[in-house]
């Protein structure tokens, strides 16, 4: 039965506490064996009738997670694996790092194995008979609409469903973890292994909490014309990153629309195959860096913490908290972990008169504290790119390249005189604006 064999797990521990598997486990229990009464996960008591309701709204709970994700033939197989891949145990973390190795531990995980198994290929019938429930026999056999490759999700499907019939085919619990410690060097595990990009979330009580960005854009550094000197700095310090050399934190700032924020996507979508992940945070949460760090400072990827559009005025002291996190503070920054930012200023904090009201002592200038401070803010990055306003010229090339991309049927004599009259009423000629113009001519995008 489903509730032996969640019991006899030790490893994998989040089985046991899902809630849609320990309630279908509860329901057989009682009901091929009391044919009667059920305590569900909620402790409450319900008759048979509630009882197949309880049963088919796990059906629904496992159809919803299945269509966000894209799973293929058998859901009740794919959620399974499901969880089995996003299960941080510390076995998995260990092969992670690939330093798995033989012993106690092992041993362990190979019985764990045994009963995976089992609950991959386990029967339901017996309970869609008892409960005359045949919506759950869909579960085994699911005929998915076919995923498109602009889902959210669409990697994630791709790799959920080959696992699963990698441990599907699986004859022996040898056979079974050698496909999960693969599979685990290859991705890593949990959400930092199946996610690009995460952002901080905080509860009502403010405690914070790392959740995966889905709606990412797709992306790469062809996407932007020009500035190669820009995208190279960039694409050169993030590979020095990846490979485990020296590589500086990273200020982009200039002109708004010139494609600092565009960069650093393309920058992710480059290096995510090869271990980068990026964690997107607001100034508001510069006071949850330290938990953002302890998160993720023992993981087997590299993180881009990324900060856009960053500015701060006179009155808003939050940049001391990243100065600290930066460089400075008594605990090293981990070297799994960079900086990359991006301003349309260059000093970042809004300066005063005021704050050059220096003393001056025989003819030597001599800098005031209060600018010293916000100046050290912009040292601490040690790359700095300046990105300016294209050239009439660029942000032709831009269009065009945009207009060819989007399959755009305009002359280009027509889309160049067009693109000329949106960029006088948008008091600009950015590739931002080139993209909003292009959107304006409705492309199938």
């Amino acid at each position: 039965m489903l509730y032996h064999l969640l019991s006899g797990l030790v490893v994998y521990q989040s089985l046991k506490k899902d809630p849609v598997i320990r309630t279908l486990a509860d329901i057989e229990k009682h009901a091929l064996t009391d044919n009667g009464y059920v305590t569900d996960h909620r402790n409450s008591h319900t008759d048979p009738e509630e009882l197949r309701s309880l049963v088919l709204d796990q059906v629904h709970r496992i159809m919803e997670v299945g269509t966000t994700y894209g799973f293929q033939d058998n859901l009740w197989q794919c959620y399974l694996t499901y969880l089995i891949m996003n299960d941080e145990n510390p076995l998995a973390l260990v092969s992670e790092k690939r330093l798995m190795q033989q012993g106690s531990a092992s041993l362990l995980a190979l019985k764990d194995g045994e009963l995976l198994m089992k609950l991959l290929h386990y029967d339901l019938q017996p309970l869609v008979k008892a409960l005359d429930v045949p919506a759950l026999s869909i579960l085994t056999e699911y005929h998915a609409i076919q995923k498109h490759e602009r889902m959210y999700h669409h990697y994630i499907s791709a790799i959920v469903n080959d696992l699963n019939h990698k441990l599907a085919a699986s004859t022996t619990a040898e056979e079974f973890q050698a496909c999960l410690i693969s599979f685990y060097q290859q991705y890593g595990v949990g959400m930092f292994g199946l996610n690009k990009a995460f952002r901080i979330r905080n509860d009502a009580d403010g405690t914070p909490e790392l959740i995966p960005i889905n709606n990412l854009d797709q992306v790469n550094f062809d996407d932007l014309v020009g500035y190669e000197a820009q995208k190279k700095q960039v694409y050169d310090n993030t590979l020095a990153f990846i490979e485990g050399r020296a590589a500086n934190n990273v200020l982009l700032y200039g002109d708004a629309g010139t494609g600092k924020s565009t960069t650093v996507k393309a920058t992710l979508n480059e290096f995510y195959p090869k271990g980068l992940r990026l964690i997107e945070i607001y100034k508001h949460q510069f006071k949850d860096l330290s938990y953002v760090i302890s998160r993720i400072k023992s993981r087997n990827y590299r993180f881009i913490i990324f900060m856009d559009d960053l500015s701060f005025e006179e009155f808003e002291i939050e940049y001391k908290y990243l100065k600290a996190v930066i460089e400075g503070g008594f605990e090293t920054r981990p070297d799994n972990i960079l900086i990359y930012a991006t301003s349309n200023r260059r000093h970042l904090i809004k300066e005063n008169l005021s704050d050059r009201k220096d003393m001056v002592d025989q003819e030597d200038l001599h800098h005031s504290d209060t600018m010293e401070e916000k100046l050290s803010l912009v040292d601490r990055f040690g790359l700095n790119i300046l990105y300016t306003r294209p050239s009439f010229d660029e942000y032709h090339e831009i269009v065009k390249k945009l207009a060819a991309k989007y399959r755009i049927s305009l002359t280009e004599e027509d889309l160049i005189r067009k693109a000329n009259t949106w960029s006088v009423r948008k008091g600009g000629h950015t590739g931002r604006i080139a993209q909003q113009f292009i959107n304006s001519l409705n492309p199938a995008l």
